[in-house]
């Protein structure tokens, strides 16, 4: 792991971070920070936490109402196929997040939270060109499939092509809120899309006409649907108020400090800034591609050396296991903007002790999670899929062991990020990866789909040991600087 580590008393060594000196006036606050919007006192931590959970519930409780739905009413091959086709949107959603949502998301909550306003507006419209491009090779890809090779030309392919975009403006927006301090907003939004995309799920089932083309379809239209209801609070138009959140005293009205955007370009402010995005960027574009490795590839060894039907079996697993997932990403997003800052105002201590929490919070909602399916397996599988993939309860006690085996390693990929050392990230990825082919290949030949269960759990416990391990190494060599500054 390289980059310089940062003291909690030594100027900042990152590019593009410059100290700025606290200014206090009557009636106002402390600056340094970014607060959601002038005027408005952010929510109290577990307020934000209740609607950073509901916002993570409702935006994949649409998508997983849709799973389920194709694996009860369709064939396990059908279903086996649509998998397949939504792992290859895992990976565009991930080179999304690579190439602008963590930069994003970590830059904008750290060095450049005072120019927020502008940064985003720069932000929006790269992400607008990246998905036009994203969609126009999809499209390509899939007419080419129907000329070429028709039978690789899935529905649910087709489906990936036209609803991925929308899919992935959906995240950028609901990152901003949380950028902003504003998860009401993404809970609203995410809200709304769930209650339109039950509507549309409701009507598929009824006319018989959900198939892995309409299920992405539903998605991207309630998305749609949902946009009008936070339509105003979309973009950002002047920057907020330069106010720490937590040093906002009772009784006290925020006053705006910095100077209003002008509508000055964000480049000619900073004219270096693509420079300093692909330092960062880089690192994250190629975890993207390592990522694949760890859970998504075994869907693809299944396919080639078992069957559809048995990806369709691994899938149902996945499926039950990721409103955990969702618990974690939403604590993460909730916390990587609040660690960003932490690290951009050199206050370490804070962070690891942010960082500390979340690995106690996401260790004990996954070992829960874990002894309840150990008892309830079988009951449980009966009765989302109605008993068709009941074949699967036994497998199903291991598999609920790989959010408990990658918990603490997920804290510690949130903290990692926003110490900028995404590098960290990749090579616990690439470890993963390594993995996988070394045991999971072996192990998918000989013992099947256990295999496959059994590699993700040790591809999964690989990612955790490299990430303790590189913020083990962080906190190491933080301390003793800290400690010698103060001396």
């Amino acid at each position: 792991m390289s980059g310089v580590i940062l003291s909690e008393n030594s100027a900042p060594t990152v590019a593009g971070l410059e100290p700025q000196p606290a200014s206090v006036t009557p009636g106002s606050v402390p600056t340094g920070s970014v607060t959601p919007t002038p005027g408005v006192r952010p929510a109290a931590l577990p307020v934000r936490l209740a609607y950073g959970l509901a916002d993570q519930v409702l935006s994949v409780g649409g998508m997983f109402a849709v799973n389920i739905a194709l694996a009860r009413l369709r064939s396990k091959e059908e279903y086996g196929t649509f998998a397949l086709s939504y792992s290859i949107f895992t990976l565009l959603s991930g080179l999304h997040n690579a190439a602008i949502l963590e930069v994003y998301t970590i830059y904008g909550s750290g060095r450049y939270h005072h120019r927020f306003a502008g940064y985003g507006k720069l932000l929006w419209r790269t992400n607008a060109w990246v998905l036009a491009a994203i969609t126009a090779l999809l499209l390509g890809t899939w007419q080419g499939l129907r000329w070429w090779h028709p039978a690789f030309a899935a529905p649910a392919l087709l489906g990936v092509a036209l609803a991925g975009g929308v899919l992935m403006t959906a995240s950028f927006i609901r990152r901003t809120f949380y950028m902003r301090r504003r998860p009401d907003l993404a809970a609203r939004f995410s809200g709304a899309f769930f209650v339109s995309c039950m509507i549309l799920l409701a009507l598929a089932i009824r006319g018989d006409w959900l198939n892995g083309l309409s299920a992405f379809l539903i998605v991207a239209l309630a998305w749609l649907i949902a946009v009008p209801f936070v339509r105003g609070e979309m973009f950002v138009r002047t920057d907020p108020g330069a106010i720490r959140p937590d040093t906002i005293q009772p009784n006290t009205i925020q006053q705006d400090t910095t100077v209003p955007d002008d509508g000055m370009d964000f480049l000619l402010v900073e004219p270096d800034y693509w420079a300093e995005h692909w330092k960062y960027a880089r690192w994250v574009l190629v975890t993207a591609l390592v990522f694949q490795l760890t859970a998504q590839a075994y869907f693809w060894m299944v396919a080639g050396f078992l069957s559809v039907r048995d990806v369709a079996e691994l899938r149902a697993l996945y499926n039950l296991a990721l409103p955990v997932d969702q618990i974690f990403a939403a604590v993460s997003v909730l916390v990587l903007p609040q660690m960003a800052l932490l690290f951009a105002t050199r206050e370490l201590g804070k962070l690891r002790h942010l960082w500390w929490k979340c690995s106690l919070l996401f260790f004990g909602i996954s070992a829960v999670f874990a002894m309840l399916v150990s008892f309830e397996s079988l009951p449980l599988l009966h009765f989302v899929y109605g008993g068709k993939f009941d074949n699967a309860a036994p497998l199903l006690r291991w598999y609920a062991l790989l959010p408990v085996v990658m918990g603490i390693g997920n804290a510690a990929n949130a903290a990692l990020k926003a110490v900028e050392k995404p590098q960290a990230v990749f090579y616990a990825y690439l470890t993963s990866g390594a993995a996988t082919f070394v045991f999971g290949i072996a192990l998918v030949m000989h013992l099947g789909l256990r295999g496959a269960v059994y590699g993700m759990l040790l591809s999964g416990a690989s990612y955790t040991a490299v990430l303790s391990f590189c913020f083990y190494r962080f906190n190491r060599a933080s301390v003793p600087a800290r400690v010698t500054d103060q001396g």
